[in-house]
Formats: structure tokens, sequence, C-alpha cells
């Protein structure tokens, strides 16, 4: 092991995680990081189509786009969509902005933790925001009718949900979402999430958008840069009734998407297959890296159907101090959970990674143990282990036990999402 030279001050400054880049320019030059931070999908695109994206380069960087209802159009076309219902733009958290200017009079309510722009945004603008906090001792668990009951005690104008959740990975099952969305049908709006579902293998169509663009106030989110693994080009699109999406797309400037994401939508079409490899692959390191996560004694791992996993470190450990030290000494780019309403610094975030980084991340956390805090956790018994293991024989019916691994097998009344993709 030897220390990669990062000055990890660049961690502690502002309230976000350091990007990837400014981790990059603090190594130097042939420094390798490995990100566990940003829930990026490893598989896609694949190098033949990176290689297609080098080859037309120039000319995607040298000219204009085409107009955002172009693009919008296309990518439509692509997913089978009615374009009227379909709003693009430069990320999923654009769309948070103009759907809070827009459509959010007096307040709103959200499930925490979750992503931090829905609660985040509506604060900056003024608007009460109205928390419901979930639980650790029910796996951070959103329980739809708790969840209703408080928005009518708290006469909560705006209702949200995410699904999959962001940081905890719980998946919500598409008849409850629906029966949510229709017992809050007397609301200005209802907004439900849907930037990581696409990684979920629980249902074979997880996605309540088509049912959203039927009703009159619903809305449902997705976050393209997630899935498609390419963060930096920032697209995204969201799905409702013509009158609520014309109103967005109207109030969306008229070149909010660059050349590049004009490109990828072209794209995706061609490479529908290689996408559903790469989101089969993923559900199968999510698996395995369960399971490795699960040999350091005193982790509690929580159940996910995303592409993260959220981690409760040993009583004795730091998130802060154990983020800093796999920096500064594995390469390794953590994140831990103390800036998120609804956590502590004793939760980490951990990103689906290939089982070769996973070995990397888990050695560098036994590391930590071992230097600082008492013998090595090679040398203890897993029976040991201080960490608590939720069986989900189903996403009903919670059963805590000692140590949290995946489920090994999953209810039958589901059809794996992506099993018929070889």
């Amino acid at each position: 092991m030897a220390r990669t030279g990062i000055d990890t001050s660049i961690l502690h400054k502002g309230a976000h995680s350091a990007s990837y880049f400014d981790l990059a320019r603090a190594a130097g030059e042939g420094a390798e990081i490995v990100d566990f931070c940003i829930p990026c999908n490893p598989y896609f695109p694949t190098p033949e189509m990176f290689d297609e994206l080098t080859r037309d380069l120039k000319s995607i960087l040298k000219y204009y786009p085409s107009d955002s209802a172009t693009i919008t159009k296309k990518l439509a076309s692509v997913l089978g969509l009615h374009p009227q219902t379909v709003a693009m733009a430069n990320g999923s958290t654009e769309l948070i902005t103009w759907i809070d200017h827009l459509l959010v009079k007096e307040s709103l309510a959200i499930p925490i933790p979750t992503f931090g722009r829905w609660t985040d945004q509506p604060l900056e603008t003024g608007k009460r925001v109205d928390m419901f906090p979930l639980q650790e001792r029910d796996g951070f668990r959103l329980d739809l009718e708790e969840y209703v009951e408080f928005i009518r005690e708290r006469k909560s104008r705006v209702a949200v949900i995410c699904n999959v959740n962001n940081p905890d990975g719980n998946y919500l099952p598409r008849r409850d979402v629906i029966r949510f969305m229709d017992a809050l049908s007397d609301l200005d709006l209802v907004v439900v999430d849907e930037s990581f579902i696409d990684f979920s293998d629980a249902e074979r169509y997880p996605s309540v958008g088509p049912d959203a663009v039927i009703r009159p106030n619903a809305v449902v989110l997705k976050s393209l840069g997630k899935n498609f693994g390419l963060h930096g080009i920032r697209f995204g699109y969201m799905l409702a009734n013509p009158a609520i999406a014309g109103k967005i797309a109207k109030m969306l400037p008229k070149w909010n998407l660059n050349s590049l994401a004009e490109k990828v939508v072209h794209m995706i079409q061609e490479h529908e297959m290689e996408y559903e490899e790469s989101l089969r692959l993923l559900s199968r390191d999510r698996r395995s890296m369960a399971r490795e996560l699960s040999r350091i004694p005193g982790l509690t791992v929580f159940p996910s159907q995303g592409n993260f996993f959220l981690v409760k470190l040993p009583t004795e450990w730091s998130g802060v101090a154990l983020r800093d030290y796999l920096v500064a000494n594995h390469g390794i780019m953590t994140r831990e959970c103390g800036n998120k309403l609804g956590m502590t610094s004793q939760f980490m975030r951990l990103v689906v990674r290939p089982t070769a980084d996973v070995e990397r991340l888990v050695d560098g956390m036994m590391d930590y143990g071992q230097r600082f805090h008492g013998r090595s956790v090679y040398d203890m018994d897993p029976m040991e282990s201080t960490g608590r293991r939720w069986a989900t024989e189903s996403y009903d019916d919670p059963q805590p036990d000692n140590l949290i691994p995946y489920p090994s097998h999953r209810n039958t009344e589901y059809t794996a999402r992506r099993a018929a993709v070889s």
C-alpha cells in the first residue's frame, strides 16, 4: 500500500462531495482513482460506443445541437413515448428547479433521507418543506400509508417520493406507487423520481411513467446520465400529462441540451441490447458486492435495488476518517452521508462496481479497521460481527436478524426484469 499523495482537505470543502476531477487533479498525473461515490453505470457505454463518440468529437464540439424540441421528439420516438408528455432538460436537477418554480406554490412533503435537491431547492425559494423521517429500525423503508397520513396532517400541497430511493436503495412496487398517486389526486402535484429505477430487477416493468401521463397531477422524473453511465453530459427528462409537460417545456431554454446529448440520444436505439446487458451485469455485481461487504465485521449492509448500497459502519469507526483514509491510502473515492438530512457520518453510500474494485474497497476498509480499531479483522470470527441482517422475503415483510446481505432469492411474484437477457 502506498499513499496517493492526495490532499484530503479537498474533501472537506463545500456541502457536496468533491468531484472526480477535483480528486484527479489533486492526485496528479498517472494516479488511479476508483470511484465508489458517483452512482454511474460502469458497463455502459461500451468501449465501441466510446470509440464512435471519439470519432465524432470534432463535429460534436464544433457545431450547434438541434433545438431541445427536436432532441426531445427523437428521445420520445426511441423510448416509445408520446412527445407531448415529455420535457427534456440539462439533467434532472434542472427539472427539479423548474418544477419548484412553476408547480410548487406553498409546501412540499418529502421522505428523508433522500436526494438532497428535493429538500434544498424548495427551501431556497422559501417553500415549506415537510420532512417525513424514515427509520433505521425499518431499514429506511417507506410506508406509503403512513406517508399519506403525514401529508394529510401537514396539509402539504406537493408530495414527492424517490423510487429507487437514494441513498438507501429501497424499492416500492409499482402497484403501490399507483395507489399512492391516486390517493393524492387532489394535491397540486405528486412527483415520482425514478432516476435509479432502471437498475431495479424486482419487477419486469417497474416504472409508473405510463400511469403518470394519464393522471391530472402526476410527474415522473428520469435521469439518463445515471442509467447510461454519462453523468458529464447532464441530460434527463420528465413524463406528465401534456398540460404539465408543456408548461415545463415552454420555460426551458431553446438550446438547453448540448450536441453530445443529441449524439447519445441517436445512438441509444442502435445499442439497446448492450444497455440491457449492462443492467444484467450490474444486478450480478450488486449481489456479489453485498456478499463481499458482509465479510467486514460490524458493518451493516442494507438491501438495495439501486446501483449503490447504504452501509452503517461499526460503532467505533468514523465515516469522515474512513473516507479520507481510503482516498489517501488506497485511491478510493467514497460518499459518507453526514451531510444528508436524516443521516449521520456513521453511514456511507457505496456504488456497485465490478468484483476487482470491490475487493480493493473491502481490503481498504479492513486495513482501516486493523490500523485504527484494534486487532485485525482478518483474524476475527465472522460470527463476532455486531452488524444486523435484514432478511427480505418480499418488499412487504422485512424480518430483521443479525447481518444484512442482499437477498439470495426473490419473491416469485415478480419476474426479474433482465432475466431474459443473456
